[in-house]
């Protein structure tokens, strides 16, 4: 298994594999990876010649330090879990300074207005960091195919508005969330929760199957003030946000259509800890 650390010897690299006319499949990762990760790779694998996941825990989108300085950085553990999948992968696990030079700021960009909902509302900055960074390595990488979650469904839109907007030329596949037996969204995140916030967890996704069952027969104002009242009554897990949006613009309904699709938008803090979810609803 070759890690690369350097992006000239990377491209380099992918110089000879596209000389062989081979394709490629690219999982860009913040590392502490899971099985979740481990089923995006698996894709990838299944419909490439070459797969190269790159582990990376990115400056620019972090609007918390702390939340940056505590990010887990396991970069070992992450090859050894890939190397059981296929000792071929390609890893890039590069420094700050090898992405950034000695530039670590963000590209300003405009997505349309998706930027500007849910997670914009509440992480200032945090999708021109992804957005600058996804460019970079898309560049370096020159995948025909990038693999993201969908747990991520905000960024999955924007990286594919991205993508268009900027011609990169690289096909965007969303993958269907990976949860953990009790149903919580696998996320490198989970790791640092403590016991009784990872007892409770399981709850979101219990709330998110509910809201989508109320929403067959109530307004999305009802389902929404639903979700609020749960975690209102909960002691361990504080609601960020709930949102119902339009699958397609990210924008809040207002007042529900047949002909449009919807999804359910969730953040939640258990202690410290931020965790993310989502459900289409129809």
């Amino acid at each position: 298994m070759i890690v690369f650390t350097n992006k000239n010897e990377l491209k380099d690299k992918i110089s000879s594999i596209r000389s062989q006319k081979h394709t490629i499949g690219f999982v860009p990762t913040m590392g502490a990876l899971h099985k979740g990760h481990l089923s995006l790779v698996e894709q990838a694998m299944s419909n490439n010649q070459y797969v190269i996941v790159s582990i990376f825990v990115n400056p620019t989108q972090f609007d918390n330090p702390s939340d940056l300085e505590k990010y887990p950085r396991t970069l070992e553990q992450d090859v050894a879990l890939l190397k059981t999948l296929s000792k071929d992968i390609i890893i890039y696990a590069p420094s700050v300074n090898d992405i950034y030079d000695d530039k670590v700021t963000s590209t300003k960009f405009s997505f349309d207005g998706l930027e500007h909902q849910m997670e914009g509302k509440f992480r200032e900055g945090h999708f021109d960091g992804v957005g600058t960074i996804v460019k970079k390595l898309f560049e370096i990488v020159t995948p025909d195919n990038a693999y993201f979650g969908e747990k991520d469904f905000q960024q999955l839109a924007i990286i594919k508005k991205l993508v268009s907007k900027h011609n990169l030329g690289v096909n965007v596949v969303g993958c269907k969330i990976h949860r953990e037996e009790n149903g919580l969204a696998m996320s490198s995140r989970n790791t640092r929760l403590t016991k009784a916030h990872k007892n409770a967890a399981p709850f979101i996704y219990k709330t998110l199957l509910t809201a989508k069952e109320k929403f067959g027969t109530k307004s999305a104002n009802q389902v929404t003030k639903w979700v609020e009242q749960q975690f209102a009554n909960h002691t361990l897990l504080q609601l960020e946000y709930f949102t119902i949006a339009d699958a397609n613009t990210l924008k809040t309904v207002q007042r529900k259509s047949k002909y449009k699709t919807y999804r359910a938008f969730i953040a939640v803090y258990a202690g410290e800890i931020r965790l993310i979810d989502n459900i289409a609803l129809n």
